[in-house]
Parts: structure tokens; sequence; C-alpha cells
């Protein structure tokens, strides 16, 4: 057994662990989409202080990009939108989130699009309001992404977009398996796959969340490809290389009694929860 593992096996002893939708699934707890639907609001509320619900769903044309099993497109399709699509590349997430749909009768204000969010098929000024919840640290192409939401927003839209940074006490994003808070901080990327996968092999499903996960690179190493490492830095270095402006931005700190250093530069990666950001199409003429 390598150092690694039997430090990581140490720290999930020690630390409580997470409550995760995968093993909430994997027990019978509930199922992921149906776990998203009940965070809907969580997501709702980290802008809800400026843009109240109605403002970013009533009425509207809504996109939710990298929706996953789409339980939060569903809760905003329950706030009073005029339709939601969500689009996400995993396969089997379609089945569930119509599955939940239908279960919630909103079937006929849902559509799921399996595709990457940066190449939609939609035509320019499709959607008046566009979630990126939990998304700009998955895509491979975040750029991309922000571009592709530019184009797709009708004007006077909105894209509201909140994130982990890479430097969250989970921001590794293997809490399901593994309990340690900043373990990426400890370990190089190789070694902490090589322990993850180490502890899949534990669960039913640990196969598909080792494959969902990880990926080899050529030279032998292991890496996390479920996400990209986004930084606060990087993606307001995006923002500006972009010429994006937006029309709000904030960094949610872990705790309140934190907040300090959430914003000291040494710890602001590490002490902020959600970078928060929303950008405005301005109206036509404008």
């Amino acid at each position: 057994m390598s150092l690694s593992l039997t430090l990581i096996k140490l720290g999930n002893k020690i630390f409580p662990p997470v409550v995760h939708p995968f093993n909430l699934q994997q027990d019978g707890v509930k199922t992921y989409a149906e776990w998203q639907y009940e965070k809907g609001g969580d997501t709702v509320n980290f802008f809800s202080k400026h843009y109240p619900p109605s403002v970013m769903f009533e009425g509207k044309r809504v996109l939710d990009m990298g929706c996953g099993a789409a339980g939060k497109s569903l809760y905003y399709a329950s706030m009073g939108a005029a339709h939601v699509t969500g689009v996400d590349i995993v396969a089997h997430y379609e089945q569930e989130s119509r599955e939940l749909a239908e279960k919630l009768g909103l079937s006929d204000k849902f559509t799921f699009v399996l595709g990457s969010a940066d190449a939609m098929p939609h035509p320019d000024g499709s959607f008046d309001t566009i979630i990126m919840n939990d998304f700009m640290e998955h895509i491979s192409n975040p750029e991309g992404a922000l571009r592709e939401a530019i184009r797709l927003l009708a004007p006077g839209g909105r894209c509201y977009i909140n994130f982990p940074p890479y430097g969250h006490p989970y921001g590794a994003h293997m809490s399901d398996l593994i309990n340690m808070p900043w373990v990426q901080c400890f370990f190089s990327e190789d070694a902490l796959c090589r322990a993850y996968r180490e502890l899949a092999k534990g669960v039913p499903d640990g196969a598909e969340r080792v494959k969902f996960r990880i990926s080899e690179r050529p030279d032998g190493r292991l890496t996390i490809s479920y996400i990209n490492k986004m930084t606060l830095k990087r993606f307001k270095a995006m923002l500006q290389k972009l010429g994006i402006t937006p029309e709000y931005y904030a960094e949610d700190p872990l705790r309140s009694y934190l907040s300090f250093l959430a914003k000291f530069p040494l710890t602001r990666e590490k002490f902020v929860r959600m970078g928060v950001c929303v950008i405005a199409k301005p109206l036509e003429g404008e």
C-alpha cells in the first residue's frame, strides 16, 4: 500500500464524510436528479439578493449548461420558466432527467440536449437566462462556453455563473470517496488519482466513478479529467480576455468568520466557497 493511500485512508477515519449525491444514489436514498432538484434553491440563493427568482426565471427561456441529471433544470422550470433546456455530455443523464420531469409533471417545459455546451445547435439569441451552476470548473473549453453563452443570450438576457475554485476544500471533486479537505494541496495529482482508484474498488459502481473522473496521460500518469482546475484568477482573466465586464461579481467565503481569509491574496483561492458572476447582454442599440 502506498504512503499516499495510507494517509488518505487515515484521513477518512479522522474527517467526517461529506454528503455526496453519488453515495446517496448508491445507497438508494435518492437519485442524483432528485438530489439536484432539492438543491436548486441553493443555486438561486447565490443570486437572489440582487436578482429575485422572478427576474431569473419567470416567463424566460432558460438554458442550463452542464445540467447533469437536470434536477436543477427542473427546479428552474418549477419557478415559472417558459421552457428550460438542459445540456450535458453524459448520455445516461438524458433518461434520468426525463424520468424526473415526468414524475414532477414538467415534461412539457423541459428538453434535454446531449452534447457539449460550447457548441450548441441553437440560433443566436435563443435564451433569456443561461445558468452555469458548478459548470465552469468542469468543461474542457471554458472560454468557448463563455463565448457560446454570449452568442445564445437574447438582448437583455443574463448569464448566471457560480463555481467553486480548485483551491476549495473539496475542489478536487473526489469527496464521494475521500473525506480529507484540501487533499489536492497535499498529494500529487497522480497519487491522488491512484488512491481514489483503490478506494473505488470498495463500492459497487466504483469502475464507473473512476472512468467518469480519471484518465491516463501518455506518460502513464493519471489525471483528474473531470475538472479543469478552474481558479478565481483564471476566471477573471478569461472575462478580461473576452472583453466581458460583469454586471455583478462576488466571492462567497466558506464561513462568515473566515471572510478575511477569503479576501487575503495568499489564501483567497482556498477560502472562497463560490465565485459568483452575472453577465448581462445589452439591449440592441445600447
